[in-house]
């Protein structure tokens, strides 16, 4: 914490564990007004710096949070610590969606999902360059972000969809956190489930790519969550942050130039990988950070399988886009634009 308080204005650093630690840094984020308009800090939790979670600190840098009347602190965090926080009060909102559809169906938490920035799976299986068939994967070892995550049981979808039997023909393993791309550089595996940064590593080291996950299945990613107890007592609140999203997400999608400048200061990564990344996944993105009824259930139908359960979870109780739909109706009918 280098820079003392100030850099709990836009962000805090990594807190994996301990709640006692996130309160900490929830106390020394103390809002810093002006003496201009009272602005209600938000807390939101996120797990990476990942393209898609670069529209949170856009929203709060080009303004949108403080025309919405929000001062947002943003806070990095597992995605279990996250949604505990979340369920605590102490953090309003979460980048995990995931993770909160997670908890609803194995424990019926009151969570629901608002919004989606994007309408399509931001992972990929890459294969060691002797593998270019799917059904060479058949006896070969896969590096997975989890062997129950929700990812994994993509990947199951998609192999099944390519004649294996997902279940028997190949050996899921995990790793370890951001060990993925290792094993398959090292050989230690034959194929591994990647983010797009360890992707772009692993195609320039020679690795082949077998599928993006967005073109072989239809789910979101990127999702936002919050409580049901938010929702009904602060409803208000949440049209707001929302909006505000919605807003930073149109701003995205406008100004090629603006977004990869954000995206540089948000992850650090040079100017090339932020275009490359840019171009690339741009079309990924919602346009009013909602996604169908169809990739809802698909969601709900990963995660059923992710903890085991035979009970279908209604999409109604897992997500709520009313919010996302109407803030893109006032924007557009406001003629806004970035």
């Amino acid at each position: 914490m280098r820079r003392g308080l100030q850099i709990f204005r836009c962000q805090c650093r990594k807190i994996t564990l301990a709640p006692v630690m996130l309160l900490v840094c929830l106390v020394l984020a103390v809002p810093q007004n002006g003496g201009g308009q009272t602005l209600q800090t938000v807390n939101m939790g996120i797990p990476s710096k990942s393209f898609q979670m670069v529209i949170y600190p856009l929203a709060q840098e080009k303004g949108y949070m403080h025309e919405e009347g929000i001062d947002l602190k943003v806070i990095y965090i597992s995605p279990v610590t996250s949604i505990q926080a979340m369920l605590g009060g102490d953090v309003q909102f979460t980048g995990a969606g995931s993770s909160a559809l997670v908890s609803i169906a194995r424990a019926n938490a009151p969570l629901k999902v608002v919004a989606s920035t994007n309408d399509r799976v931001l992972q990929w299986l890459l294969t060691r360059p002797n593998i270019s068939d799917p059904k060479e994967l058949k006896g070969k070892r896969i590096a997975t972000t989890g062997v129950a995550s929700i990812a994994t049981f993509m990947l199951k979808q998609i192999l099944a969809k390519h004649g294996l039997d997902a279940g028997k023909d190949v050996i899921y393993l995990d790793p370890g956190t951001n060990n993925q791309l290792p094993a398959l550089l090292a050989g230690t595996v034959d194929a591994a489930v990647l983010s797009v940064e360890a992707r772009y590593v692993g195609l320039d080291k020679g690795m082949r790519e077998m599928f993006f996950f967005g073109n072989e299945v239809k789910n979101s990613w990127g999702t936002l969550g919050t409580t049901d107890k938010l929702i009904k007592e602060n409803p208000k609140l949440v049209s707001a942050y929302v909006r505000a999203t919605i807003k930073a997400l149109r701003y995205l999608r406008q100004d090629k130039e603006g977004a990869i400048a954000a995206l540089i200061k948000f992850s650090g990564v040079s100017r090339q990988q932020a275009s490359r990344l840019y171009d690339e996944l741009i079309p990924t993105f919602t346009r009013n950070g909602a996604v169908d009824e169809e990739a809802q259930r698909n969601d709900l139908n990963i995660v059923r399988q992710v903890v085991n359960s035979n009970d279908t979870v209604p999409t109604a109780k897992a997500y709520d886009f009313s919010f996302a739909l109407e803030a893109d109706q006032q924007l557009n009918r406001a003629g806004w634009k970035p």
